[in-house]
């Protein structure tokens, strides 16, 4: 059985910088109640007529297949992850394809959220791993700040999440000391109005009507005590299940890249686990949360600064909407 291994990763980030100041002239909010509370500084935001979550993907999916020492036309598969599609139908996945210029090879689209994409990255490995594809461009990316009710009402959301794009190519290896060990999903419905964003619902009477609009139903809406309290447990468990699963310690891992969902809840998981500042990559601070595309985004920062090398052993690992949540522990 093949293994699957990263050959390339890479990012890409819309232009505009919005700070904590920013926010506070258009809610009731400030820099000091924002670090607190989030740890982020600031965010990037997209510009309309400008970036689309197609143009950033694209441009994040061209540095990792640089990084990779490969063409688009490598490529057998696309696994996209978003929950902000450029179109309600189709999927990002195959608009991605059209950019790429190589049209016929499958796009499959992944709607998991926060959690998103290292579901994808479970669904490519699976692929190579029984054969069928031998190079697979995973990819995570939002557009959320348009989706974000910036009113004093909807500011605990609306300070947090952001737009961006990750990618990496993934590829079929025979390398027993390399690639990805396992991963590993889980999902619990029960909370899924407590980070949720409701409409548009195909079982509504209209689709878009004036009605659900002044609801605010079609703004993210999120318990955030609810999410920090069932994160803070999910993240270390599917953490030490990935270990486990391997016959790994917490210690032999060199780097942790959690899904940058809020620096307190990544601060918690390092205390908990005892692990110094060298061993966890969190760049929200200057992103903000953008969901699908946190942790290719991270993973493409953490290779640049030289906090991956040959051999690491690096563990993934996410929480979100749903509720989901997913680990993937591989060796680079």
């Amino acid at each position: 059985m093949k293994k699957s291994k990263i050959l390339g990763v890479g990012h890409s980030l819309p232009e505009r910088i919005v700070t904590n100041t920013e926010l506070s002239g258009m809610m009731d909010t400030n820099d000091e109640w924002i670090v607190e509370r989030t740890g982020i500084e600031q965010r990037r935001w997209f510009t309309p007529g400008v970036d689309t979550v197609t143009s950033l993907s694209k441009d994040a999916s061209v540095m990792a297949l640089k990084r990779a020492g490969l063409e688009a036309k490598d490529l057998d598969f696309i696994v996209f992850a978003t929950v902000t599609p450029d179109y309600y139908v189709p999927g990002n996945g195959v608009l991605l394809q059209r950019e790429l210029g190589i049209p016929g090879i499958g796009a499959l689209d992944i709607r998991n959220a926060c959690s998103g994409f290292i579901y994808a990255l479970s669904v490519a490995d699976q692929f190579i791993k029984t054969g069928m594809y031998r190079n697979i461009l995973v990819v995570g990316a939002e557009i959320q700040s348009s989706g974000l009710d910036k009113s004093n009402e909807g500011r605990s959301s609306a300070v947090i999440f952001a737009d961006g794009a990750g990618a990496l190519v993934l590829s079929a290896t025979d390398q027993e000391d390399s690639g990805i060990l396992s991963t590993h999903l889980h999902a619990d419905g029960t909370y899924a109005e407590e980070l949720y964003c409701k409409d548009p619902g195909s079982s509504r009477a209209d689709r878009y009507s004036q009605e659900l609009f002044d609801s605010g139903s079609f703004f993210l809406k999120m318990n955030g005590n609810v999410v920090f309290k069932h994160a803070i447990v999910r993240f270390i468990e599917v953490i030490n299940e990935a270990l486990e699963a391997n016959g790994k310690t917490k210690e032999e891992i060199d780097l942790l890249i959690p899904h940058q969902a809020n620096l307190r809840i990544s601060q918690y998981i390092q205390q908990k686990l005892e692990f110094p500042d060298e061993k966890v990559f969190n760049n929200i601070m200057h992103y903000g949360n953008t969901t699908g595309a946190t942790i290719p985004i991270a993973l493409s920062e953490a290779w640049e600064q030289g906090r991956i090398n040959e051999g690491d052993l690096i563990c993934l690992a996410a929480f979100g909407s749903g509720f989901t949540w997913a680990s993937a522990l591989l060796i680079w």
